[in-house]
């Protein structure tokens, strides 16, 4: 689909990219990996046409990105790092404008617009002015912009900045639905981004590619040492002796955890041969030997990440103040009953009818409060 040839990028005496090579196949998530300033925009922009290369070629489906443009960019939707969206523009007048753009059919632009905006998640603010949305709704703008017209090669630089974590999530599992028709390259400085949604990395560093293979190699390639951390219950002496017994340990570091009677642990055993050969797994070789000892290892505690406290809270929110609402409404209903009996109120005798009255009549005392 994309052949990267010997490509240079000078500003002066800066080389910005320095004779990178390299192929994309069809039907894969590519990452383009590495920190702020290696180069990965740049050649993105090299890629899609946006500027030129000092030296080499790009060839997009056969077609050079320079000499033969048109069709080169007809196969790319591009999103680049600041979305290119015009601010005084509402969302939906920007995707006409996109379809119209893209040479989409004009009897078949409207179906487009509706499917690319609910496939962003952008439908909400169709009518809104750009200018007046916030950073992560004009990004998912622009990565509407980008699969208008569901071209075959989709290139997103830094997709997921200016995103709150539920958003994050949301786009790593859209990439994934639209990798099963279109080829996808993506750059991030973010390790953990990569890795969710990628099938194959190349690691940029000062404009050369320094690493290219499958996330899979690349991890066990990058291991490095075969080493466990855990914790143990026994004295640093008795731990010792029984890890002793494990024939394939070659180091350990011992040392009070603060927890009374308790130690943390860390060994280094024997790798394979070949940094791609699967692991040694000595876990259960190591958790038989504390056993035996009367050593057991003890489990982790589980800490809830910022990430699930966001998530967390921001779904129980949507649920909270209808319920709030229902106990309102039903104290006021019993109030009413305890004139006249003593029965409670069923909690079905309360209608979406008295909800909505209930919600005009909590709006009445906001607006009396301001």
């Amino acid at each position: 689909m994309i052949e990267v040839k010997d490509l240079v990028k000078k500003y002066g005496d800066h080389v910005a990219v320095d004779h990178l090579t390299f192929t994309v196949e069809k039907g894969q998530i590519y990452g383009f990996l590495g920190p702020n300033g290696a180069g990965k925009s740049t050649t993105m922009n090299i890629m899609t046409g946006y500027i030129g290369a000092t030296e080499g070629e790009v060839l997009i489906d056969g077609h050079d990105i320079l000499k033969d443009a048109e069709a080169a960019k007809k196969c790319i939707g591009y999103l680049p790092e600041i979305p290119p969206v015009y601010p005084d523009m509402t969302v939906e007048e920007y995707l006409r404008f996109s379809a119209e753009l893209k040479g989409i059919k004009k009897e078949d632009r409207e179906a487009q617009i509706e499917k690319v905006m609910r496939m962003a998640q952008v439908e909400e603010v169709s009518r809104r002015l750009i200018k007046n949305l916030s950073k992560g709704y004009r990004q998912r703008v622009g990565l509407a912009h980008a699969i208008m017209g569901f071209p075959p090669i989709i290139i997103l630089d830094e997709p997921t900045v200016g995103l709150d974590p539920k958003q994050i999530i949301e786009i790593r599992e859209l990439i994934k639905k639209l990798s099963k028709d279109h080829t996808i390259i993506l750059s991030s400085h973010i390790l953990s981004e990569i890795s969710e949604v990628c099938d194959y990395v190349m690691i940029i560093a000062h404009g050369k590619l320094i690493a290219s293979d499958t996330t899979e190699n690349l991890t066990k390639m990058m291991q490095g040492q075969n080493i466990y951390d855990f914790k143990a219950k026994g004295s640093a002496s008795q731990v010792r002796e029984a890890l002793g017994m494990v024939s394939g340990i070659e180091k350990m570091d011992i040392k009070p955890s603060g927890e009374d009677g308790i130690v943390e642990v860390a060994v280094e055993c024997k790798n394979g041969e070949d940094a791609l050969e699967k692991r040694p797994d000595y876990r259960e070789e190591i958790f038989y030997a504390l056993a035996h000892a009367e050593c057991p290892m003890m489990a982790s505690a589980k800490y809830v990440s910022l990430e699930d406290i966001f998530l967390e809270l921001t779904e129980e929110h949507k649920k909270i103040r209808p319920k709030k609402q229902k106990r309102r409404l039903m104290a006021r209903r019993q109030n009413e009953k305890d004139a006249r009996t003593d029965m409670p109120v069923d909690p079905e005798e309360i209608t979406t009818e008295d909800e909505q009255a209930e919600n005009n009549e909590e709006v009445k005392d906001h607006g009396s409060d301001l």
